[in-house]
């Protein structure tokens, strides 16, 4: 399989933006089931499962976009020393 392509800026603030409104939504279903309304146990899961699914996409795109980490057991100089 080959890697997946390296996000842009704007699609790194798109997937950013999901993710904050994946988590808003579920917050407030949540306040909305501590009040007196009436709330479903499915939606709330589907709102959950939604806000860690978005929440993966981005640490994913994220992971892709970040330069890679040099090694630290490789020596600065290409002789070794």
């Amino acid at each position: 399989m080959p890697p997946a392509p390296v996000p842009g800026p704007d699609e790194l603030a798109h997937l950013r933006a999901d993710a904050r409104y994946a988590r808003e939504r579920l917050a407030l279903y949540r306040a909305k089931a501590y009040g007196m309304r009436e709330t479903s146990p499915v939606r709330m899961r589907e709102l959950e499962r939604r806000a860690e699914q978005t929440a993966e996409r981005l640490a994913a795109a994220e992971r892709a976009a970040a330069p890679a980490a040099p090694d630290p057991g490789a020596s600065a100089t290409p002789d070794g020393g």
